[in-house]
């Protein structure tokens, strides 16, 4: 995971107020097809097109099939099997207790939070907050309404975990995760305190719901498609409000931004899937290219 190497290099030679900010997104089964700039001619992204129109671009970047296996390794900077992670489900998706997480690394001379999908475990020792993140904002289990989230959990108006102590929420899922870190990025930019925001979206995992103004913009499409796509542009919108806020705070110069995914598309594939084969589980390259 040469992000996470490189990332921890660059924070050894900055000290003071001179150190960046970070601020890090990660979308689940969102593949390397599902963003217009890679050739998709029907998606609609125009802050992700910007943003990967102006950074540095991982054109040849694998990551594991399927997400919690990618989220240790990213969080760990190890090999995934090394993690104790090596599936989603049945315990395989908790990450070992002598794991160092990025949080735990960051969390000496940082702020440190993260919003959305953990998926490394919900129970003592295995959760953000025993991981080096002292602000969470998150849903439980792999996604939201599964076990062991909070019971009958929605998308739409959901309760969610803040700190261990279940909150209700209005919104949608992914617009209320970036709410949430909206909140913690000012705190800490108005205190002149360096961060680490980490953004993990449970979307456009499945089941398949977006705001209603999401699928108009695919109402040509299938039902499935078109609430998936939907789904990522809603995203993009929030990544724009994201990139914006931080020029409104005046830290966009000392923030370094990461957007990636964390495996292969899981409905897109019958759209555009950049001429690769394979999806979300595959030992091809639409599995893991991203």
């Amino acid at each position: 995971m040469k992000i996470f190497i490189l990332l921890s290099s660059f924070i050894t030679l900055v000290s003071g107020q001179s150190r960046p900010n970070v601020v890090i997104v990660i979308t689940d089964d969102q593949g390397y097809g599902d963003l217009a700039c890679h050739g998709n001619p029907v998606i609609k992204t125009p802050n992700l097109d910007k943003l990967y129109s102006e950074s540095t671009v991982l054109t040849d970047y694998h990551v594991a099939p399927t997400c919690s296996p990618t989220r240790a390794a990213l969080l760990s900077g190890h090999w995934t099997n090394r993690t104790g992670v090596w599936h989603t489900i049945m315990g395989r998706s908790m990450i070992r207790e002598n794991e160092i997480t990025l949080g735990q690394h960051f969390q000496q001379d940082y702020a440190t939070a993260m919003f959305g999908k953990w998926h490394l475990g919900d129970n003592y020792p295995y959760r953000p907050e025993d991981r080096g993140f002292e602000e969470v904002y998150r849903h439980g289990g792999g996604g939201v309404g599964q076990t062991p989230d909070v019971w009958n959990n929605s998308y739409f108006d959901g309760a969610y975990f803040h700190n261990g102590k279940i909150e209700k929420a209005k919104g949608f899922c992914t617009d209320v995760f970036f709410q949430k870190a909206h909140e913690f990025i000012k705190k800490k930019a108005n205190s002149n305190e360096p961060f680490l925001a980490y953004i993990s979206t449970n979307a456009p995992h499945g089941p398949l719901h977006c705001p209603q103004k999401y699928l108009n913009l695919y109402k040509d499409q299938k039902a499935g498609i078109a609430a998936f796509f939907g789904m990522i542009t809603n995203i993009d919108d929030n990544v724009g409000k994201t990139r914006k806020l931080l020029v409104d705070l005046g830290i966009e110069n000392n923030t370094i931004f990461i957007f990636t995914t964390d495996n292969g598309t899981a409905s897109g594939r019958t759209v555009f899937n950049a001429g690769m084969r394979g999806q979300k589980g595959s030992e091809y390259d639409g599995g893991h290219r991203v």
